[in-house]
């Protein structure tokens, strides 16, 4: 029997918690004194090193990120328990929910600068980043899912996975559509059809990967961020008709979404009922919690998703720290593992 969910992995990162601060910024008296640099950090003491969160813990349409937080507290309860970083402890605030709504985004990001004056924002993780000219402003290093352009090029902004969805003209990660041409025995002769959400992450995603997988050589059949991001279809109908027949008439060979986990569950599912038999992919779902589910298990299986680190089933002894550190911030308990965890976990290895 096929394994219900596949991964493509983008790269096996290295799980080492960076043994020193990025780029700091200056902010008059209100930290501590650089005898080298003669400037002032904000968010650090002699001892302590202040640090919060923007995550989408909530949304309309009911996805959450809310692990993200998890996995960031994990990371930084290991290192302080090592003695944090050069000698001073992480004071992790915990994370802002930003609703996935860009106003809050923005406030999030006012609020940790300007009232709680943290050194570093890690993790940020969310489908909108409205703060982020706010953040390089302020010269705040930022650590996150580099899933949105504003990753890509700032000075003091960072992916912890690099940066997924550049600038035009800028380099593409193929990792992607190489992995789907494997699987198909090649690109020649085989075409895609990729679906997002009508958001900027959507938006930029389909502007991204339409390249992407036309530059490995399928042909793109559909490729348009046509899915309201405020709230899941309760008729799937339309968006099947739409990709099934594509730019020919000729259903795709693979239908790659880039959409979050309720989208991505109402779509493969419509889809399977609808008899397509090609191959289906999205970058969100690779979470063993959602195959204790009789709906969401049938929907993912055979999906192959791509991941950014390596999968839970590695055996490595970077792996089994991270879930050591998991299971320590959970107060001892086994908790259900998911990719937003690791996400949180990378991006505050970074800080």
């Amino acid at each position: 029997m096929p394994r219900p969910i596949r991964t493509l992995a983008a790269a096996a990162a290295a799980l080492a918690l960076v043994s020193a601060c990025n780029s700091a910024s200056t902010t008059g008296s209100s930290g501590t004194p650089d005898a080298a640099a003669g400037a002032y950090y904000r968010g650090v003491t002699d001892d302590s090193i202040k640090v919060g969160g923007i995550v989408s813990m909530t949304s309309a349409g009911g996805y959450s990120k809310k692990d993200t937080d998890l996995g960031a507290k994990a990371r930084y309860l290991r290192a302080n328990a090592e003695g944090g970083v050069n000698g001073r402890k992480i004071d992790y605030l915990g994370a802002e929910d930003d609703g996935q709504d860009p106003a809050r985004n923005m406030a999030a990001a006012r609020k940790l600068v300007q009232q709680d004056k943290v050194f570093a924002v890690a993790p940020m993780s969310s489908v909108t980043f409205s703060g982020a000219d706010f953040l390089e402003q302020e010269k705040v290093p930022t650590f996150g899912w580099g899933t949105l352009p504003s990753f890509c090029g700032p000075r003091y902004l960072y992916g912890f996975n690099g940066c997924l969805v550049p600038s035009p003209g800028g380099t593409l990660n193929q990792t992607w559509p190489e992995g789907i041409a494997q699987l198909l025995g090649g690109a020649r002769g085989k075409s895609v059809a990729i679906i997002a959400n009508d958001s900027d992450a959507g938006k930029f995603g389909i502007r991204t990967f339409r390249q992407g997988f036309a530059s490995a050589g399928f042909t793109v059949s559909y490729a348009k961020a046509s899915v309201p991001a405020t709230a899941v279809p309760s008729d799937w109908s339309a968006y099947v008709k739409d990709v099934l027949a594509g730019s020919d008439g000729k259903a795709p060979d693979a239908v790659v979404s880039v959409m979050q986990t309720p989208n991505n569950i109402g779509l493969f599912t419509a889809l399977k009922r609808a008899g397509y038999k090609g191959l289906l992919s999205d970058p969100t779902d690779y979470d063993p919690g959602l195959l204790t589910q009789d709906a969401t298990r049938q929907a993912l299986d055979g999906v192959h998703v791509l991941i950014q680190f390596e999968p839970f089933e590695s055996t490595s002894p970077a792996m089994a720290q991270f879930k050591a550190d998991i299971k320590a911030a959970s107060g001892g308990r086994d908790v259900p593992l998911s990719m937003h965890m690791l996400t949180g976990y990378m991006s505050a290895e970074a800080v």
